[in-house]
């Protein structure tokens, strides 16, 4: 009984943070052994990150 009430009145536990399994720019599946990280996202190569740097460039010029 008080093992129950102790489970009862604990916080409820966060969800789990989702893997990321495609690459940001491309939309590819990513490898275990080709991803390129950087800025806290995995990309499939560094091509795609600098096209994803260059597509966030070009949105905060038209925003202005």
């Amino acid at each position: 009984m008080a093992q129950e009430a102790a489970k009862a009145s604990a916080p409820e536990a966060k969800p789990k943070a989702e893997k990321q399994t495609n690459c940001p720019a491309c939309n590819k599946v990513l490898k275990k052994l080709k991803r390129y990280y950087r800025n806290g996202k995995f990309y499939c190569s560094k091509k795609c990150y600098k096209t994803s740097l260059a597509k966030a460039k070009e949105e905060a010029n038209q925003a202005k």
